[in-house]
């Protein structure tokens, strides 16, 4: 618990988060529900070692840099940091050439902030300690490089600190966890003050544990539950986080094909998706809007917006949308482009995804979604619980086994719009012919 008295920044660490302030070993992970309080535990413990040990050296860290702005940094800003910051104890830094962005402390430590997609200046520095935010979105070799850096030797320990909602139980932080190599906590909301207050709800916790009591399948099992689980009948049981999520590719070159794929929505997303194949018929999911609440024509300008100032040849072959004539309509006057009607066999679009999900024979798949190919964070989405992109779809898109429906016969129609955008670009690609390409300007 936090609270203020003549300025004077005071936590209290509870269960877990008490724990993970005592820990002294080289890597810890708290893992957990939604809700427990383990990104503000972390960061409050980095906090008060950058605090009691003069020319520390800490470091922020997420798979993307961005995803920082709305998570981690508003966390410390707004309540680990802020009387540090309003008496000038901690000043903010934005970064250098030479330097990255950083908070400045008064005794000359340093937390530094990045992400591992823009990693040159980060990954160049030694450290004390390193905090990872949602650690399940790196790579083994992610982690090891993060490890590899903390010897700066201020502390009397150095210390990789994470944390994440749990994800399938083979994934490889898991794995590590369970071989020893890394210490996991299994945080709870009595860890939370904000939730529970000893054993009574808070009234802000029993509004925050109804949402979460909401959520179904493996969505609930992970952010209810805290359970390492896989979905039950998944759809795309090929899906391997560690083989189908790329990294950032930037501008596809100018010989790739590119199109988009779109699902129409407003109380649900809207799915706007950028697709490129490369000259071995691999797709890339390299862009995408997902957003509630927004116009078709407000739509239409963020994807101008995106693509403004770029070449021709990085214009869409093609817009494939499903067959919402209105919201066809009102896209194709914002957007000055034809479009044209999804294939909407499911089945055979599931099977079509299904076949390009799986190794061929060098080993790697003929589909990737890219890991930063989300344009913004619908903040609304992330508050209920429920996905805020393609890829966070992907792992709880499962067979309707309900009724009298025979299974693997259709998949449950919920948190699927991702999947039907992905699906309508598949099938564009591999169940029907190449239309002819038609240049694309603004």
């Amino acid at each position: 618990m936090t609270t203020e008295t003549g300025g004077k920044h005071v936590y209290r660490p509870y269960g877990t988060a008490l724990e993970l302030f005592q820990y002294r070993g080289p890597e810890i992970l708290l893992s957990g529900p939604a809700g427990t309080g383990k990104s503000r535990a972390a960061l409050e413990k980095l906090h008060a070692m950058m605090i009691s040990n003069p020319n520390a050296r800490g470091v922020m860290l997420r798979k993307t840099a961005v995803s920082l702005t709305s998570t981690a940094l508003v966390t410390f800003k707004e309540h680990v940091a802020k009387e540090a910051l309003e008496s000038g104890e901690v000043v903010w830094y934005g970064g250098s050439s030479q330097d990255a962005a950083q908070y400045r402390y008064a005794n000359g430590s340093t937390i530094s902030i990045g992400g591992l997609d823009k990693a040159t200046r980060i990954m160049s520095s030694e450290y004390d300690v390193a905090y990872v935010q949602e650690a399940t979105e790196l790579s083994e070799s992610d982690w090891e490089a993060i490890t590899s850096r903390l010897r700066n030797g201020r502390i009397s320990f150095q210390q990789l600190i994470a944390d994440c909602n749990p994800d399938v139980p083979n994934h490889w932080l898991k794995l590590r966890s369970d071989r020893g190599r890394t210490k996991m906590l299994n945080s709870q909301h009595t860890d939370n003050p904000r939730i529970y207050q000893g054993s009574t709800l808070t009234e802000y916790g029993a509004a925050y544990m109804e949402k979460l009591d909401a959520l179904t399948g493996v969505r609930k099992l992970r952010l209810r539950g805290g359970v390492w689980a896989a979905a039950e009948g998944l759809v795309y049981d090929e899906f391997d986080p560690a083989l189908h999520i790329h990294k950032h590719i930037g501008e596809p070159p100018q010989t790739w094909r590119r199109f988009w794929s779109i699902d129409f929505g407003y109380t649900n997303p809207f799915v706007w998706q950028a697709w490129a194949v490369d000259p071995d018929g691999r797709m890339y999911l390299y862009k995408e809007i997902y957003q509630t609440k927004t116009l078709v024509e407000d739509h239409a300008k963020a994807i101008i917006k995106a693509f403004r100032g770029r070449t021709r040849e990085s214009a869409p072959e093609a817009i494939i949308c499903d067959h919402d004539a209105e919201g066809r309509a009102t896209l194709e006057r914002h957007l000055g482009r034809s479009t044209i009607a999804a294939k909407k066999d499911v089945s055979l679009g599931i099977q079509a995804v299904q076949a390009r999900m799986r190794p061929r024979g060098d080993g790697k798949p003929g589909l990737y979604l890219c890991r930063d190919a989300l344009e913004m964070r619908d903040q609304s989405l992330d508050d209920a619980r429920r996905p805020t992109s393609t890829m966070d779809e992907i792992v709880g898109y499962v067979w309707d086994r309900t009724g009298n429906q025979a299974p693997k016969e259709a998949p449950v129609k919920d948190n699927d719009h991702g999947m039907d955008a992905m699906r309508y670009a598949v099938a564009h690609v591999d169940l029907g012919r190449r239309p002819q390409y038609r240049s694309f300007r603004y």
